[in-house]
C-alpha cells in the first residue's frame, strides 16, 4: 500500500526533473569553445618553433621555395645545416659567453632587485618613493632613446666586455624586477618579521632567513623573465661589445649569417636558432611550476 501511495508523488517528481532545463548542453558548448581557443593559441605559439625546427633539416634553396614543406625526400639535408652553422659562426664560444652573461646577470638582478624592493616597500620615506618612481619610469623609456648615451658611457667606463654587460643588464632590468618584487613584498605580513625580531633576528638575518625564502616563487618568475630577455637580446651586445671582439653572444653570431645582397644561409641560420632555443626552453620547462606558485602565493599561512 505504501508503494502505491508514494507512486504518484514519485511520478510527479520525475516529471518535474524531466521538464527542468538541463545545463549540460551549455557547459559542453563552453568547454568546446575554451578547448578550441586553447588549441589555436597552442598553434600560434608552438607553430614558429616547429617551423624553425622543420626548416633546419632542409636544404637552403628549398627553404625559400617551399618554406612549409616537410623535410622529406630531396628536401631533407640531414645535419648539413648544423655542421655549416657551427663552422661559420663559432657557436660554442658564443654559447659560453651568452651563458656566462645570462647566468650572472640573472643572479645579480634577482639578488639586488629583491633587496631594493624590500627596502623601498618597508621604509616609507620620500626618497624611497622617489627611487620607486624612477625605477618604474625606466620601464616606459624606449631603449632607442638611451641607446647612444649608453654606448658612450660604456666606452668611457670600460664596460665593453662581458662584466660590463652584466652591469648594464642590471641597470636595464632593475625597473621591471623591482616592480614585480614590490607587489609581492606588500603581501607578506609584517607579523612574521616582527616575530623573528622578537626572537632575536637582526635586520639582515630577518631578511635572508625569513623574507627571502618567501620570495622564492616570485624570484624564479623574475629569473625566467630576465633569462629569456638577456639570452635573446641582440641590440645591446651588438652596440656595446660589437662584432670585432671575441665576446660575441649567440644572437650576434647568428645575425652574421645574414650576408649582403640577399646571400643568406637560411639553413644554417635555422639550425643555429634551434640550438639557441633549446637551453631557454629547457630552463622554462623545469621552472614553470614556480611561476604558478608565484601567481597564487600572496599570503603566508601559519
Amino acid at each position: 500500500m505504501n508503494n502505491l501511495a508514494q507512486s504518484p508523488a514519485t511520478n510527479a517528481a520525475t516529471q518535474l526533473k524531466s521538464t527542468a532545463p538541463s545545463s549540460t548542453g551549455p557547459r559542453l558548448v563552453s568547454k568546446a569553445i575554451i578547448y578550441a581557443v586553447l588549441v589555436i593559441l597552442t598553434v600560434v605559439f608552438i607553430g614558429p618553433l616547429l617551423f624553425i625546427l622543420m626548416n633546419s633539416f632542409k636544404g637552403r634553396l628549398f627553404i625559400s621555395d617551399e618554406p612549409f614543406a616537410l623535410p622529406l625526400g630531396e628536401y631533407f639535408a640531414g645535419a648539413t645545416n648544423y655542421v655549416q652553422g657551427l663552422a661559420a659562426t663559432g657557436f660554442f664560444a658564443a654559447f659560453g659567453w651568452s651563458a656566462f652573461i645570462t647566468v650572472c646577470s640573472v643572479v645579480i638582478i634577482v639578488f639586488f632587485a629583491a633587496m631594493t624592493a624590500y627596502y623601498i616597500t618597508r621604509v616609507k620615506a620620500w626618497w624611497t618613493n622617489l627611487i620607486y618612481l624612477v625605477l618604474v619610469f625606466s620601464m616606459v623609456v624606449p631603449f632607442q632613446m638611451v641607446m647612444f648615451p649608453t654606448v658612450k658611457i660604456a666606452d668611457t667606463l670600460g664596460l665593453s666586455n662581458p662584466v660590463g654587460m652584466i652591469v648594464l643588464y642590471l641597470g636595464f632590468g632593475a625597473g621591471l624586477s623591482v616592480f614585480i618584487f614590490s607587489g609581492f613584498v606588500k603581501g607578506i605580513p609584517r607579523d612574521v618579521e616582527e616575530a623573528a625580531m622578537i626572537d632575536g633576528c637582526s635586520p639582515l638575518r630577518n631578511y635572508f632567513f625569513v623574507v627571502m625564502p618567501m620570495l622564492k616563487p616570485v624570484s624564479i618568475t623574475v629569473a625566467i623573465l630576465m633569462a629569456m630577455w638577456v639570452w635573446n637580446d641582440y641590440l645591446l651586445p651588438y652596440l656595446v661589445v660589437g662584432l670585432s671582439t671575441e665576446y660575441k653572444t649567440i644572437p650576434v653570431v647568428v645575425q652574421q649569417l645574414v650576408g649582403s645582397h640577399g646571400s643568406n644561409d637560411m639553413g644554417a641560420m635555422m639550425a643555429m636558432l634551434v640550438l639557441a632555443i633549446i637551453p631557454i626552453v629547457v630552463f622554462y620547462l623545469f621552472s614553470q611550476k614556480y611561476i604558478i606558485e608565484g601567481v597564487v602565493a600572496g599570503a603566508v599561512k601559519g
